[in-house]
């Protein structure tokens, strides 16, 4: 077994304007002094980190592994959840997602999806000059709309709209194959990759890539309803990634898991600071260990209540509580007695 590194934190939630949220290094600073050994880092916003400049220079990431190394920090995996966003975009959501691009592509679906595989593809590379071999990102969605079957089921509408999909990740996951990183969806509502049967389907039809992962997040499956435990056991081979992220689930006769289009405080489930909700984070660890999950274990904090600097000073705190150091050694290797083929056929009389 190995020993799970730990804690990390997805910077997303934390970029603002003002200092010390506002500069990479003032960041890893404040980081640092909260006890994080890793940042996973957006490929948003190029004040923070320019993916387009890592991928054409190994002097600009040696110099971000470097200034990071001061801090005692590492990169756990850089994120390109937004520009996963726009590979697939159903024309519902276009106005909406819109803003994840740039102003030169909006408005236009087709040069706004070429300009986010370009990015994936450049973290991708940026990822490799890094030392990385791990990638966040999501899927995008294009039957996402139709997720319940009302009107009734259409089997040839998912069909086709999971060859699609897998017809605009399938040079992508190449790509990432290339450079030596695995691709890692985070499961998420709202994605077509959102649990595992939709992650089934997709590795179907990209023909069981060994570059297309999972970003474990049981925050996703708990709002869901799902086994996030028996999960592991499912698709721990897959699992190349983790978001340390708690929620929560009170039954209510007024809402479910939908959110009666409520905002975050008054749903039925609603994510939670570590700790708060109700996942079990010391099986989870249990399990990842048990099945030598040796990548990162990140803090993603999202809470509808709490404020999110003690969100992360406690989560980092958490994480490093729960990290598992294996043991060298079996617990009863005091007792061992030797074990050869003749002591074993004295003991079962075959001699």
């Amino acid at each position: 077994m190995k020993t799970i590194k730990g804690p990390g934190i997805f910077l997303a939630q934390f970029i603002e304007q003002q200092a010390p949220f506002n500069k990479l290094e003032t960041l890893a600073e404040w980081a640092a002094d909260l006890g994080f050994k890793a940042l996973q880092i957006p490929c948003n916003h190029r004040h923070i980190f320019d993916v387009a400049l890592a991928s054409q220079s190994q002097t600009y990431c040696d110099e971000i592994n470097g200034l990071l190394a001061q801090y005692g920090l590492v990169i756990s995996e850089l994120s390109t959840h937004l520009e996963g966003q726009l590979v697939a975009v159903h024309p519902a959501y276009d106005a909406a997602f819109d803003g994840f691009a740039p102003e030169q592509v909006r408005g236009n679906r087709q040069a706004r999806q070429e300009w986010a595989i370009n990015v994936i593809k450049q973290a991708a590379v940026a990822s490799r000059r890094l030392g990385l071999n791990a990638h966040a990102s999501f899927s995008g969605a294009l039957a996402w709309p139709y997720f319940y079957p009302w009107p009734p089921h259409k089997a040839q509408l998912i069909d086709t709209a999971f060859n699609e999909l897998a017809k605009c990740w399938k040079p992508i996951l190449d790509h990432f194959d290339e450079q030596g990183v695995d691709l890692c969806y985070e499961l998420h509502p709202g994605e077509d990759l959102h649990d595992g049967i939709t992650f089934e389907r997709f590795l179907k039809k990209v023909g069981n890539h060994s570059r297309c992962n999972i970003l474990y997040d049981p925050s996703h499956m708990l709002l869901q309803q799902m086994d996030y435990l028996q999960f592991i056991d499912f698709y721990h081979d897959r699992i190349k990634a983790f978001h340390v992220k708690d929620a929560e689930f009170i039954s209510s006769g007024k809402s479910g898991c939908y959110g009666g289009y409520q905002r975050w405080p008054e749903r039925a489930g609603r994510f939670r600071s570590l700790g708060d909700g109700m996942i079990d984070f010391n099986r989870i660890f249990s399990k990842l260990t048990q099945y030598d999950y040796d990548g990162w274990a990140v803090l993603e904090w999202e809470c509808c209540m709490k404020d999110s600097i003690i969100g992360a000073k406690e989560g980092a705190e958490f994480i490093q509580k729960q990290i598992i150091p294996v043991s060298s050694k079996p617990f009863d290797n005091f007792a061992d007695t030797g074990d050869d083929s003749v002591q074993a056929k004295l003991m079962l009389g075959l001699t």
